[in-house]
């Protein structure tokens, strides 16, 4: 074979290989945003699932500081529910309320949980103006 004939023998070989890096590309770009999306949904979830805590621990709060009347963990888990989320625990410390739910995200289940009740000193404070 001549110099001229390897060359263009070489260059056949190189045929169709952008088209490999294209393809290979776009499934990289491609799965990166899936799982950019699949995980900016599950911080979503498990931000709604944190608010859905606070709401209930405030809701039990409020049964047990005697503002509104029922069952504190009857309340906090119609909250829970109302919320989207189920009420897995309730705890309740005196006036202090100490809840955890849970959501699904697709075959995820996310959990929070909060605490609510009085603050730990109510006493007023001093105050720091002459």
């Amino acid at each position: 074979m001549t110099r001229s004939e390897l060359e263009r023998h070489s260059l056949r070989d190189d045929s169709g290989s952008a088209s490999v890096v294209a393809v290979g590309t776009l499934v990289a770009v491609v799965s990166l945003v899936v799982a950019t999306s699949i995980a900016s949904g599950a911080l979503v979830e498990r931000s709604r699932a944190a608010g859905a805590a606070d709401a209930s621990a405030l809701a039990g709060a409020d049964v047990a500081a005697g503002l509104t009347a029922g069952a504190v963990c009857d309340v906090a888990g119609r909250v829970a529910a109302a919320n989207g989320t189920t009420l897995l625990s309730c705890r309740t410390d005196g006036p202090v309320v100490t809840v955890q739910v849970s959501s699904a995200f697709g075959p995820v289940s996310v959990t929070a949980s909060a605490t609510a009740g009085p603050p730990p000193d109510a006493a007023p404070r001093p105050s720091t103006t002459p």
